[in-house]
């Protein structure tokens, strides 16, 4: 499992490294733009908050951990479902992108 770091003050967000690998290519290409978006996920059950959510910004500090030194392969229509999904709500939720591959990440509405 991989961990997403984000503003160094939370604990990760662990996600399994294939997604984690998808969700690098999505973030900082919106990150790039200077386009800031909404990060939504699931907590475990023993957290105090059952869905969390951040203002992801340009200006803070986001740090992607793998488990492994090589990276998986990444799928260009994961990234475009999940880039579409983000595009069309403002939201990368995180539930939704670790759906299967084979299923595509629409956005709500």
């Amino acid at each position: 499992m991989g961990r997403l770091k984000y503003d160094s003050s939370a604990p990760p967000i662990t996600i399994d490294d294939e997604t984690l690998a998808h969700l690098k290519i999505v973030i900082g290409t919106k990150l790039r733009r200077n386009e800031s978006f909404l990060l939504t996920w699931l907590r475990g059950d023993d957290a105090e908050d059952a869905r969390t959510t951040i203002w992801v910004h340009p200006s803070i500090p986001i740090q992607f951990g793998f488990d492994t030194a090589v990276l998986p392969p990444v799928a260009p229509e994961r990234v475009t479902a999940i880039m579409t999904a983000l595009n069309a709500t403002g939201e990368l939720v995180l539930d939704e992108c670790l759906a299967s591959p084979a299923a595509v990440i629409e956005p709500a509405g």
